[in-house]
């Protein structure tokens, strides 16, 4: 019988630390509900300790889950862990995370303390977590570059004081496949009393290389995987869910362990993440790209349609693409609509709320005439942004683009229950619209990022545009979606600019990550 691999999902505390990935409490419980019913063992919510309002985010993830363990990450630290415990405990399975760094440079440069005492803080903190609960994980920053030897002292040190999971971290993604399988070898080979933990990792991907460091690391023993999905994640992200499951999935003949996650919900996961964080996935990403199983060459199409195995090593339906294409239209009733959002993991909290998202997939009917689960998460994603937060909102946008004219938007938008009107010139459509939007609101932001997706394929496709500010160091992500892509776009620029209206309670206390 094989080992069972343990997915620990991060999308919601590691996930979000990716600029302008911040994402509210209602949309960590749309998240986290998601991946609870793909069966993620462990749904890391947070960091309690760094603002009220992941305080609050964790707390509402720990109550609303019921099948999968809900984490909360603590620094070594009594009032981090203090936090946490609190934050957890209406959670019916719980985790706390604490962690503290263990190489020579954090040691000195960051902690500045000597290593007995960095061992004196994570055994304290083992301790303290476990009057909370007996499921404590620990994690020795920046694992990657630390010496063996005081690895091997300090994780011994945990188990003995209670852990019962211990990860080791590629904090920095430095490492390499064939050195970090090594690391997580030798680790469990020297510690006497390693057999009482869990091995796990959680690798970087600054070179590219974290899924495959993470693979390495369980050919090696690791029985814990750490991941986000669609790789989200500080810098250039974490190991992707989604290509971690598949690939122990689809390599059965090599990996002696194997997961429980239901594959079928990975693409609507995908998409829920991608819609609510406005990091768009990029067309070739594996298994979620939208062109990971499509097929131009010729060749490759002749062999497909004689057998799929010749260039398709999975199937499409096993990751949910082929799954939950129900198309609704103009004619679709009020309950089909409501049941169509349940399985898409939408709760609709009020009768108002769900009044308001059948007017809205009512009009996108009338411009579209079929519309995909794809369309209904990015109406999803404009519902959830209730009316109370709209600072701003879109009255009216009128547009005159004309060959050999210069293009000049004119827009009327109510702002704090005025109605305010604004105009501009630009280089197209677009850029006018946006500059008479923020002649009115005047932010003075930065646009670091306006980008552009097909939610669907035709020419009626609704567009689903990206727009990131920048407003001294505060950074958004705003999302848009509509058939006209110059509307979307102001939706999208609309929806940044009322983000940074809502005060930043975001603090993260350590800027190091585990």
């Amino acid at each position: 019988m094989k080992d069972k691999l343990i997915i620990f999902d991060t999308t919601l505390r590691d996930g979000e630390q990716s600029p302008g990935a911040s994402m509210t409490r209602d949309e960590k419980v749309r998240i986290a509900k998601a991946l609870e019913r793909m069966k993620v063992d462990v749904i890391e919510a947070g960091f309690p300790a760094a603002s009220a309002g992941d305080f609050e985010a964790v707390e509402a993830v720990a109550r609303a889950i019921k099948n999968s363990t809900v984490c909360g990450l603590a620094r070594a630290l009594d009032k981090d862990i203090d936090k946490a415990g609190a934050a957890l405990k209406d959670a019916k399975s719980a985790r706390i995370h604490t962690f503290i760094a263990t190489s020579p440079i954090h040691m000195k440069m960051k902690l500045q303390m000597q290593p007995d005492q960095v061992i004196e803080y994570a055994v304290r903190a083992v301790k303290r977590a476990r009057q909370y609960t007996d499921n404590v994980e620990f994690s020795p920053e920046d694992a990657g570059r630390s010496e063996e030897d005081f690895l091997c002292r300090i994780l011994e040190a945990v188990i003995d004081a209670g852990a019962s999971t211990l990860n080791i971290p590629d904090t920095v993604g430095y490492s390499l496949p064939e050195q970090f399988g090594a690391t997580i070898a030798n680790l469990i080979k020297r510690i006497p009393n390693s057999d009482k933990a869990v091995f796990s990792v959680h690798c970087h991907n600054d070179l590219g290389l974290a899924v495959a460091n993470s693979l390495s690391a369980v050919m090696n023993g690791a029985r814990q995987v750490e991941c986000t999905i669609n790789g989200l994640g500080e810098r250039a992200g974490n190991a992707s869910l989604e290509e971690v499951v598949m690939a122990v999935r689809t390599r059965q003949d090599m990996f002696t362990c194997d997961t429980t996650l239901d594959a079928r919900e990975i693409m609507t996961c995908s998409r829920l993440v991608s819609s609510i964080t406005g990091f768009p996935v990029q067309p070739n990403k594996a298994i979620v790209g939208a062109n990971a199983f499509a097929h131009e060459s010729g060749i490759h199409q002749d062999g497909v349609l004689k057998s799929r195995e010749t260039y398709e090593i999975m199937r499409a339906e096993d990751v949910g693409w082929a799954a939950n294409r129900m198309v609704m239209g103009k004619h679709s009733g009020r309950n089909a609509f409501k049941s169509r959002m349940t399985e898409l993991g939408f709760e609709f909290t009020s009768e108002e709320e769900l009044n308001d998202a059948f007017f809205r997939f009512k009009q996108l009917a009338d411009k579209k005439h079929e519309i995909f689960d794809e369309d209904l998460q990015a109406l999803i994603t404009e519902v959830s942004f209730h009316a109370e937060d709209e600072y701003v909102k879109l009255i009216a946008l009128s547009v005159c683009s004309e060959t050999g004219e210069v293009p000049h938007a004119k827009v009327t938008l109510r702002v704090d229950n005025k109605e305010l009107t604004g105009s501009a010139t630009g280089s197209g459509a677009v850029d006018a619209s946006l500059k008479a939007i923020e002649s009115v609101v005047n932010t003075k932001a930065i646009l670091e990022l306006y980008s552009v997706n097909n939610i669907t394929n035709g020419t009626d496709a609704q567009g689903e545009v990206t727009v990131r500010l920048d407003k001294a160091g505060r950074i958004v992500n705003g999302l848009g979606a509509d058939t006209d892509i110059v509307i979307a776009s102001a939706k999208a620029y609309i929806n940044a600019v009322n983000k940074l209206h809502v005060p930043n309670q975001r603090r993260h206390p350590q800027k190091g990550d585990v």
